[in-house]
């Protein structure tokens, strides 16, 4: 399998976890979001995934795959040890709304795409997208902190976002957590999110995935 993917891509950092955690290997195929203003918006990439995002997970059949949490579900329902999400409904919700926090609330907001619009169509400046991005990183990061719990009763334990199990919900958390650090928000009001991310960062397959260790990595 191929992973079309950028080292600091948070999106594709998700991906890479859940690939470490069920021991699939991958090639990655490294697409630059920042050189030549992108060359994910070249034509050359248009054509893998019009939307012009990564990551994209292609197949050795040659089907595309595109939307991180999406190619982790696949991955998790096609390779299903361990288990990216809980057995339970009711359970499985609660770790689904946690990732979606993350990846449908925080993240767009914060990403290279808004953020370059910012700047390049609407004129901002440095300062004012700082603070953007650390206004929507804190209002995120306040819910975030107030819905982690240490799983479902009675025997909730911890020590990850839902539990004593890693879920798609850290899959989710440890690269936000990452991106919050790398532009200085403080994380001091966040004890909560910020033990879940030292719990995961003790497991190689979230080390594994780091930015600084992938192969495209500046």
């Amino acid at each position: 399998m191929k992973l079309y993917s950028y080292f600091r891509s948070s999106a594709a950092y998700r991906v890479r976890i859940a690939f470490n955690l069920k021991s699939l290997g991958f090639d990655t195929v490294a697409v630059h979001l920042q050189r030549e203003g992108g060359l994910n918006r070249k034509p050359a990439f248009r054509a893998i995934n019009p939307q012009m995002r990564l990551p994209v997970l292609e197949l050795e059949s040659g089907e595309r795959m595109t939307q991180s949490l999406a190619i982790i579900e696949y991955l998790d329902e096609v390779h299903p040890q361990p288990p990216l999400l809980p057995s339970e409904p009711v359970a499985r919700a609660h770790v689904r709304a946690l990732a979606q926090l993350v990846a449908c609330d925080i993240h767009p907001l914060n990403n290279v795409g808004p953020l370059r619009y910012l700047k390049n169509e609407l004129g901002q400046e440095q300062s004012k997208i700082d603070a953007w991005y650390h206004h929507w990183v804190r209002e995120g990061f306040d819910a975030l902190e107030a819905m982690i719990q240490p799983g479902p009763a009675p025997n909730a334990q911890g020590p990850y976002a839902y539990g004593a199990e890693v879920t798609l919900a850290d899959i989710c958390l440890v690269p936000q957590v990452a991106n919050a650090r790398r532009l200085k928000v403080p994380l001091d009001p966040y004890p909560k999110i910020v033990a879940v991310d030292a719990a995961c960062a003790k497991l190689a397959a979230f080390e594994q995935a780091r930015p600084e260790n992938q192969p495209d990595a500046e």
